[in-house]
């Protein structure tokens, strides 16, 4: 499947932070907009995507179309770093949310509610120690060819810098993430498990899935070769 023209990759500029966070609030509910189950944008960009933006911006890439950012991958190769800043983010959002609370509406509490009862027992194991990403794409460029680049730059910058592994945790369901769509890049899928704020509102069981991915820093993934997208 071809990219449509005008699509490129690139690493992630100071600029795009609005544009990363307006994303992912686009495409946080099962990609679709996040707000019909929780409405405070804010929170939910700065728990998935600040400390990548603000903190690693090195790590991670954008896909544009027509200049437009209309994907990322946000990445990170200092996991020790990662859970330091995540500890402390955590008790600022709890906070913030707490202060909130009541003036959400009942579905922005009922997935807070979530979050505090669940949302720890459904997260599959994943490797320590070890480089990870997450990737979000709108509908409109999600080709495999455009795929396979913003994935291949990303493990390209991994083995320049010496990393030997990396993992993801993707949430999939058949009908848009299913684990052949990661076995093609090369990656296993380790442990899934399922989300179950979604059981009620979606037709098929949603998971949590951990992929990984062993790096070999003489053999370069063909997807990352300059003109890929073309072929």
């Amino acid at each position: 499947m071809s990219a449509p023209s005008g699509i490129s990759v690139r690493p992630l500029a100071p600029t795009d932070r609005e544009a990363v966070r307006r994303l992912c609030c686009e495409t946080g509910y099962l990609g679709q907009p996040i707000d019909p189950v929780f409405e405070d944008r804010e929170l939910f960009a700065d728990y998935l995507t600040s400390y990548y933006t603000d903190w690693e911006p090195e790590s991670s890439f954008v896909l544009t179309h027509e200049g437009v950012v209309k994907g990322y991958l946000l990445g990170s190769r200092r996991p020790l770093r990662q859970q330091f800043y995540d500890f402390f983010l955590n008790f600022s959002l709890f906070a913030r949310a707490a202060r909130r609370y009541w003036g959400y509406s009942r579905a922005t509490r009922d997935f807070i509610g979530w979050i505090l009862r669940n949302s720890w027992r459904e997260v599959p194991a994943a490797p320590r120690r070890t480089a990870h990403f997450h990737i979000n794409l709108l509908p409109e460029v999600q080709s495999v060819a455009g795929t396979r680049e913003l994935v291949g730059s990303y493990l390209d910058y991994l083995r320049a810098n010496g990393e030997k592994a990396v993992f993801g945790q993707m949430v999939t369901f058949e009908s848009r993430r299913g684990s052949r769509l990661f076995e093609r890049y090369g990656f296993q899928v380790v442990e899934k498990r399922e989300i179950t704020k979604y059981r009620k509102v979606h037709p098929e069981p949603v998971y949590l899935t951990t992929i990984v991915k062993q790096l070999d820093p003489n053999e370069p993934d063909y997807i990352s070769k300059p003109g890929a997208m073309s072929r």
